[in-house]
């Protein structure tokens, strides 16, 4: 196994650009025709360093190579903490609940000790993070780890456990600590590995063997003693060369290590112990197989040494030069980290919890509500053994083989709620008609249509199959059994099921209260009020109130606020104790007068993202503060009603179910042949309005103008076209999202 890059990343969590000692280092080794090549970069922040890792995965997955990329941070966390804080006993669980939460901007400024504070009101006791700057009022996160207690987690890793001079992962801060390293790379790695779906595997938590590129732990301080032979000193001491930081030395050092191994990597990858929980856990690479790589390391001698200064300097301030002219307003920006839709929606369900009110129903009036507990059957249905069919039962013994049968009819009949109170005696046959429960000594009917009668005997042809047209008792559902599971939300079909086995009442989730405000200086509410030439008729709200109405939640109208911020704080501040989550739509974006963005990130907790889609992009999840310290989510959609209404499709659909109890919710859409042609650059999902011809063909709508609010009214669904480019052509397939299949058909 050989790889055609290798790459070595020290990270660092410092809270301003900055390049030299204490910062991002990256080395990278490139096999060329003559063995190889290394290049130092110091990135001065994490989000240039993010940039410079995606462009060269992209670059190397375009040319077809290999890639391992490791990072000195840690990828787990002790046992039991995957399963307390995302509810799985995975790292990636944890890799995507930090995505979802840490905020890290171009300047370094992030969000880690609150998130860590955070994480520690959540778990029981104090801790398990530790450290913080004193400034921060953040009384969950103790500033000494002798003040934690009964968190119940360990300190170490199994690794770190076998990793000289490995520190805890929750020390946030002094020397040595390597957490915030963990809680600000993680959320790079998540978003690398998501931005190229199926390319990148984590070791040893999934199956590395053939991804095109392996992210794995590295621990450069394996080599210690190999760094020291080049470079005495403290970590701040000037080595040999003139080259004054150490940390330089040690990613280039560790990158051609590797490198030196050739096929005998191999050995590295297979060594961790599987005893251990490495899915949870994970591993440093090369702990358990240190012999090989030191001396891999020994070989190097001064040609692990850097050149004077990094390949890759911090650049120095040029003139201002302005992007190539596209005149495509759904064209991405240059410098913006776009988010692809599926790993938005893997943050937005991060970041949600379902409410958990409940109350007691009838079942009459129960429809559209989630279920709260399995619904047990109260009787069997049928309860008893029955008649299928209008005919003639006996007891199917009294048949001797085949042939015809006339058998002595008895007087009287038995039907639905007219139950025959006698036995049937051998031989004899009864009047049954369907529902009746069948009487004692009846295990067999005959339909009516196939018999013969004079009132006294009945006859008919064999043969007769033993129990023919009657219902066995519990034969659809048993006394006792699950008949419908908790979570579900409760359609015409279920009230019926749950009427026949005798469940009168049921425990639901209360209704989810959805607040919906619009926002925008130009709107009136009022649709019958004179316009101005500046002013424009609210769409939206009208349109997604009723969007929640169908879904079966309780729809808040919270109005319509100017752009001014104090408007909309109260606004939110009432939307706050009057709905579990808000819909807001306008002033999503970074415009100058996108007060609802600028608003959530002065007073909520806010995650802006762009995302990798059309028509919407702007999408904001915040976090309002409301009474008594709950907090209400707030998705902030695009002001277009066009965007508006694919956005809350595609994230408020999933969103809003999840919140209500009744789970993630998957759009339900299937293939079409395409009646229309379209061609697409790659970059970002695109959703076409359409619906189907009479030949069951998907057209679409002729303008793709994200205004033409009637292309809406239109269209009966849409159609999904995927992230990278495509060509659609008239009878190519396509995949078709009906209106219905969203619940608003």
């Amino acid at each position: 196994m050989r790889f055609d890059r290798i790459v070595v990343v020290d990270w660092s969590a410092a809270g301003r650009p900055v390049t030299g000692r204490d910062s991002i280092w990256i080395a990278t080794w490139t096999a060329t025709a003559r063995g190889g090549d290394v290049r130092t970069a110091n990135p001065p922040t994490r989000a240039a360093a993010a940039a410079y890792l995606q462009q060269m995965v992209t670059d190397a997955l375009a040319a077809g190579e290999r890639v391992l990329i490791g990072a000195d941070f840690a990828f787990g966390y002790p046992a039991g903490f995957a399963q307390a804080l995302a509810g799985r006993a995975e790292a990636l669980a944890v890799w995507e609940w930090l995505a979802a939460r840490i905020e890290d901007d171009a300047a370094n400024r992030n969000n880690r000790f609150e998130v860590a504070a955070g994480i520690n009101r959540a778990l029981p006791g104090v801790g398990p993070f530790w450290f913080r700057p004193k400034a921060l009022d953040l009384p969950d996160l103790p500033l000494r780890g002798s003040a934690r207690r009964n968190h119940g987690l360990p300190d170490l890793r199994a690794v770190d456990v076998r990793a000289p001079g490995a520190q805890s992962v929750w020390k946030l801060g002094g020397a040595g600590a390597v957490g915030s390293q963990a809680l600000t790379g993680l959320p790079v790695l998540w978003r690398l590995r998501a931005a190229h779906p199926g390319k990148v595997a984590v070791w040893p938590c999934e199956d590395w063997r053939a991804a095109p590129v392996v992210l794995a732990e590295v621990y450069p301080s394996l080599l210690r003693a190999e760094i020291a032979q080049i470079m005495p000193g403290n970590a701040g001491g000037r080595g040999r060369h003139g080259w004054p930081v150490r940390d330089a030395v040690q990613v280039r050092m560790l990158a051609l290590a590797l490198a030196g191994l050739g096929d005998g990597i191999a050995a590295l990858l297979e060594a961790p112990n599987p005893a251990v929980a490495l899915a949870e856990e994970g591993w440093i690479l090369g702990v358990g197989a240190e012999a090989p790589l030191r001396d891999a390391a020994r070989a190097l001698g001064d040609a692990a040494l850097p050149p004077p200064r990094p390949e890759m300097p911090e650049p120095a301030p040029a003139r201002l030069t302005p992007p190539r002219l596209r005149n495509d307003c759904f064209a991405m920006p240059q410098g913006v980290d776009w988010v692809p839709v599926d790993d938005a929606l893997a943050r937005l369900r991060a970041a949600l919890a379902p409410i958990t009110d409940t109350e007691t129903l009838r079942v009459a009036e129960a429809g559209g509500r989630v279920l709260v507990g399995d619904a047990r059957a109260r009787r069997s249905n049928p309860p008893h053994p029955n008649a299928a069919v209008d005919g003639y039962g006996f007891a199917h013994a009294s048949l001797d083989g085949p042939g015809s049968y006339e058998l002595p009819l008895l007087a009287g009949r038995a039907a639905a709620g007219q139950p025959f109170a006698e036995a049937v005696p051998p031989g004899a046959a009864l009047r049954i008609l369907t529902g009746a429960i069948l009487p004692a000594g009846v295990d067999t009917v005959v339909l009516e249509e196939d018999c013969a009668t004079d009132a006294r005997r009945v006859a008919f042809d064999g043969p007769v199959k033993r129990g023919a047209n009657t219902r066995r008792a519990g034969e659809d559902v048993l006394e006792g059994a699950t008949a419908l599971p908790s979570g579900r939300r409760l359609t015409p079909a279920d009230l019926a099921l749950l009427s026949a086995l005798g469940v009168g009442q049921v425990q639901v989730v209360r209704r989810l209260r959805v607040g919906v405000l619009s926002t925008g200086d130009e709107l009136l509410a009022d649709p019958g009020a004179p316009a101005a030439a500046h002013q424009i008729f609210d769409a939206n709200r009208p349109m997604l109130l009723e969007v929640v109405r169908r879904w079966g939640h309780a729809a808040v109208d919270l109005g319509h606020a100017p752009d001014d911020a104090d408007a909309i704080a109260a606004r939110l501040d009432h939307g706050a104790g009057a709905a579990d989550v808000i819909l807001t739509s306008g002033g999503a974006s970074a415009g100058d007068e996108d007060h609802v963005s600028r608003l959530l990130r002065d007073r909520a907790r806010l995650s802006s993202w762009r995302i990798a889609l059309k028509p919407g992009r702007p999408l904001a999840l915040a976090l309002w503060p409301g009474a008594q310290g709950i907090s209400v989510p707030v998705i902030g959609l695009p002001g277009n009603p066009v965007a508006a209404l694919v956005c809350t499709l595609i994230f408020g659909r999933p969103a809003l179910s999840f919140l209500s109890g009744a789970g993630w919710a998957v759009p339900q859409g299937f293939m079409v042949l395409a009646a229309f042609s379209k061609r697409k650059k790659p970059g970002r999902r695109e959703y076409l309005r359409a619906r189907l011809n009479d030949n069951g063909e998907a057209e679409v709508f002729a303008s793709e103008g994200s205004g033409r609010i009637s292309g809406l009214s239109w269209a009966e669904g849409l159609v999904e076209l995927p992230d990278g480019a495509a060509t659609i052509a008239p009878g190519d397939p396509v995949r078709y999202l009906p209106y219905a299949g969203f619940g608003i058909g």
